[in-house]
């Protein structure tokens, strides 16, 4: 900081004097002329002497921002001719330009950043693949201010290389047009006489040329990406999707609703992963579970603690239950009906344009399409520990139709992995009877969460029940006298720890095998590489869902769904980027985790000036009604402003608190927004505006405060 406030002296003092010299009546078209003769004299007794001080001054009235930039680029042509002239204000222009742009950077960027830290991130991503085009078309165009250029550049991620030689370029050309004109010298009566409206537009079309030439090469590069292929002269369809999880669903849906030719490609049941094998099996044991915790705890409520009494086999056909009950909102028949040619087998690609099917019920069907999106999910990873194919595993997709088997739950449990399926599904069987250890190795469960949450969220597992071992590592699985054991390592001891059942929840991987992707040479990085279109290496073949990340929710798959559908369809007119800012997810243990944005530790690894504004639950009278006290709003602000940046909900119904806090985000709403909103009572939602008073309570303006009970205690008399 104090190394900043002694740059900023220096300047200040530098342009202090500039003015108090009347330096700047030099840096004028009549001062230029006057001061000629007088130049001309020094020039003529120390050449070397004129041209290094000009050049020394040429850089510090740019880099210091100074009035008269122009006026000294006449004087290079006039003093030196058109070469010599040429050269010393090209590269002491840019030479200024360059040290402007580093002093920005240095004074602004971080501090911007703090206050702005998304809208910066955006930029930068931008000028990350177009800086260069964009600085090369500002720098030929006249009307926009070199030196705010500067200015604002610094503030951006360009490197400083990359600005400094695509200004030395950009401004080559104006350059030459004052310098040339400073030749002559006498003949110009003003400088809006250099720079004809003529003159400007030609600058104009000169500054559009890169994006042109951008777009040509765009057009050669998809000839020769699609060079071995030959397109159809017709379409069978607008629009192939392969994969009705979330991301095909919506995908096929938005194409038929604007009434194109679409075809759904599904070998397995429809609704994809998140209706049949995640988040509504999930979900359905685990509000089993929760209530068989109730029971247990009948005291919290003023009734009498009691050992539920269930069967687990029926536990677990209700699951299968609310599968079949919500499977019709996703199936053959409504997408039929909707206008989706939906078709039940295994589709692959053969070329960018062609999808071979092998149908469910026998033979193949081959169809072509303008556009293809791949929407094939993503499955759950296993681990390739020695031993435990022989011994036996369930993943978070298969334990729905081995349990459903079971009398009753698994005595021993083990399940791998802390994230948030590993951490759902301990607690939920662990509530219904299952001796459950859950191993991690990490240091805590839940990692991509707040310290605090994380060590929320395990104190909240172990009063279910949960033996939670971190640090832990999985090295092998035995069978050992008709037992199974897993073998874990901690601090370099190693543990045997028996089981009954081994569940899987350390991740899922995208399915990308079998499509076509590798024989038509589309990039696969754990997931399909796409542009920020959602567009593989061929442009009409779209990928959405689990398969592209970089989340895997359903609601960002059904997010995806829409561009995919969009781009694909009128890409041609015009084409949209996808929207990741405002991402919410939430765990479903009890008490839920909901969050969207930034949490704590996020804002520290960005070097955000944050504050943090908390409201606990056991100040919420509904909180209090219910007996669920446990869990807080902790809100992520910018300091002294209201603007969100990130919410963190720990509470029953998180999940359906944060979506306030998502739209006000989504739409630019702070917590004053929030706090000026009626909320019934008593409800869960009043906790959001609670935690927005609790801002508006800290920034209290205390002066103005101090001046109203003056007035009150003078009314009084």
């Amino acid at each position: 900081m104090i190394k900043k406030l002694f740059l900023v002296l220096i300047a200040a003092a530098a342009i202090g004097l500039f003015f108090h010299f009347n330096l700047h009546q030099l840096l004028t078209l009549e001062g230029l002329k006057g001061s000629m003769d007088q130049f001309s004299q020094y020039k003529e007794q120390s050449p070397l002497l004129v041209f290094g001080g000009f050049f020394l001054l040429y850089v510090v009235v740019t880099a210091l921002s100074l009035p008269g930039a122009a006026i000294l680029t006449l004087a290079a042509g006039a003093l030196f001719g058109l070469v010599e002239g040429l050269l010393v204000a090209s590269f002491a222009s840019t030479v200024g330009a360059t040290l402007a742009f580093l002093v920005s950077r240095y004074l602004l960027r971080d501090t911007i950043k703090q206050r702005f830290p998304e809208r910066l991130d955006a930029i930068d991503a931008g000028v990350e693949k177009e800086g260069g085009f964009y600085l090369f078309t500002l720098r030929l165009v006249p009307v926009f201010p070199f030196f705010l250029i500067n200015l604002l550049m610094g503030v951006t991620a360009i490197k400083a290389w990359t600005f400094y030689w695509v200004s030395q370029i950009g401004m080559l050309a104006g350059t030459f047009v004052f310098v040339n004109a400073g030749t002559q010298l006498a003949q110009i009566e003003s400088l809006s006489g250099i720079l004809s409206l003529d003159l400007i537009l030609s600058f104009a079309l000169l500054g559009v040329f890169p994006f042109i030439a951008k777009g040509i090469l765009n057009v050669f590069k998809k000839r020769r990406v699609y060079k071995n292929y030959t397109k159809p002269k017709k379409f069978d369809r607008n629009m192939i999707v392969i994969g009705a999880g979330a991301g095909g669903l919506v995908t096929s849906y938005i194409a038929a609703a604007v009434k194109a030719k679409v075809t759904l490609i599904e070998a397995g049941e429809m609704g994809g992963d998140c209706l049949n094998y995640g988040c509504v099996p999930s979900k359905a044991v685990i509000k089993s579970a929760k209530i068989a915790e109730q029971i247990r705890h009948g005291e919290h409520y003023g009734l009498e603690n009691a050992a539920p009494q269930f069967s687990f086999k029926k536990v677990m056909a209700r699951v299968h239950k609310v599968i079949a009950d919500i499977a019709p909102h996703d199936s053959v028949e409504r997408y039929t009906n909707l206008g989706v040619d939906v078709v039940k087998g295994y589709g692959k690609l053969l070329d960018p344009w062609t999808v071979e099917i092998k149908l469910n019920h026998g033979g193949t069907q081959t169809l072509t399409a303008r556009t293809i999106v791949i929407a094939t999910g993503a499955r759950p990873f296993v681990p390739p520990l020695p031993g435990i194919e022989e011994t036996g595993y369930v993943t978070s997709d298969t334990l729905w139709t081995k349990f459903a088997e079971l009398e009753e739950a698994p005595k021993k449990l083990v399940v791998l992995g802390g994230g948030p399926i590993g951490s759902e599904l301990a607690q939920s069987f662990a509530r219904l009877g299952s001796n459950v250890t859950q191993v991690e190795m990490a240091e805590r469960i839940m990692i991509k969460e707040d310290l605090e949450v994380s060590t929320f969220a395990h104190e909240a597992l172990i009063e279910s029940g949960v033996n939670i071992l971190t640090s832990h590592q999985a090295l092998r699985c035995e069978a050992r006298d008709g037992k199974k054991f897993i073998v874990v390592k901690h601090n370099d001891t190693e543990i045997d720890i028996e089981y009954d059942e081994l569940l899987c929840a350390v991740g899922r991987s995208a399915r990308l095998k079998g499509y076509g992707l590798e024989e038509l040479g589309i990039e696969t990085n754990r997931t399909v590489v796409t542009n920020e279109y959602l567009e593989t290496l061929y442009p009409n073949i779209f990928a959405a869902g689990d398969i592209v990340g970089p989340y895997q929710f359903t609601h960002v798959a059904a997010h995806q769904g829409w561009y995919a559908a969009v781009n694909g369809l009128f890409g041609n007119l015009k084409k949209f980027k996808v929207d990741y800012r405002v991402i919410p997810w939430t765990t479903f243990i009890d008490p839920e985790v909901a969050r969207v944005g930034l949490n704590e530790q996020d804002a520290i690894d960005k070097g955000i000036d944050y504050e943090i504004t908390r409201f606990e639950f056991e100040e919420l009278d509904r909180a209090i009604t219910d007996s669920a006290t446990k869990g807080f709003i902790k809100v992520i602000t910018p300091k002294g402003k209201d603007k969100i940046l990130g919410v963190t909900v720990v509470s029953e119904h998180a999940g359906d608190l944060i979506a306030e806090f998502v739209l006000a985000m989504k739409h630019g709403l702070g917590l004053n927004k929030i706090l000026g909103t009626i909320h019934s009572y008593p409800t869960w939602a009043e906790g959001n505006k609670y935690a927005a008073g609790e801002w508006k309570r800290a920034h209290a303006p205390e002066k103005v405060l101090s001046m109203l009970e003056k007035y009150h205690a003078w009314r009084r008399g």
